[in-house]
């Protein structure tokens, strides 16, 4: 019995739906994240999160399977050697869709749909865990020292010297020598 089992045609026959859901796993799998429509992503985590179960296992069987729903090798091969073993401890759920408001032409409701382990962002990673210095004035110098200091600086410096062009600016671009000022 087909008990409420529907799936989104998204205005397509099954064979251009089929190959759409592809195509789309195939950049998910390589590029970790595509912008879409919600709709397509929807449907694109119900084709996808199989595949990605059965790609924890690395067997003849599973690479064929995988190929079988990708027709890709590039996306089986980076399937097993580069996400599986990231999400082999995950036990489902490996994308996310966060939403990003409406397409300007024809106000479709945009998503953008990533493999989760792949956001070093939402992870928190190396970059979101860097630690960020205050600009303050010291707190062991006085106010007198920290100028006393500041001023024979300011004189040491030379003053900048005109300097001339350099000659191979001279020359214009149909090779004309052009006078110098």
């Amino acid at each position: 019995m087909r008990h409420n089992n529907t799936n989104n045609s998204l205005g397509r026959k099954s064979a251009h739906r089929k190959a759409m859901l592809s195509n789309m796993a195939v950049s998910l799998i390589l590029y970790k994240r595509i912008k879409t429509t919600t709709a397509k992503a929807r449907a694109l985590r119900v084709f996808i999160e199989p595949i990605l179960t059965k790609s924890k296992e690395d067997s003849t069987h599973a690479r064929r399977v995988a190929f079988d729903y990708l027709q890709d090798k590039k996306a089986v091969t980076e399937l097993f050697k580069e996400v599986s073993p990231k999400i082999a401890e995950r036990p489902g759920g490996y994308t996310r869709i966060l939403k990003i408001g409406n397409r300007i032409g024809d106000n479709a409701d945009m998503c953008i749909l990533e493999l989760v382990d792949y956001n070093e962002a939402m992870l928190g990673g190396e970059a979101a865990k860097t630690k960020t210095t205050r600009r303050r004035r010291p707190s062991g110098k006085k106010k007198d020292e920290t100028a006393a200091e500041a001023k024979p600086a300011k004189s040491a410096k030379p003053k900048a010297v005109k300097s001339e062009k350099p000659a191979a600016k001279a020359e214009d671009t149909k090779g004309e020598s052009v006078p110098e000022e």
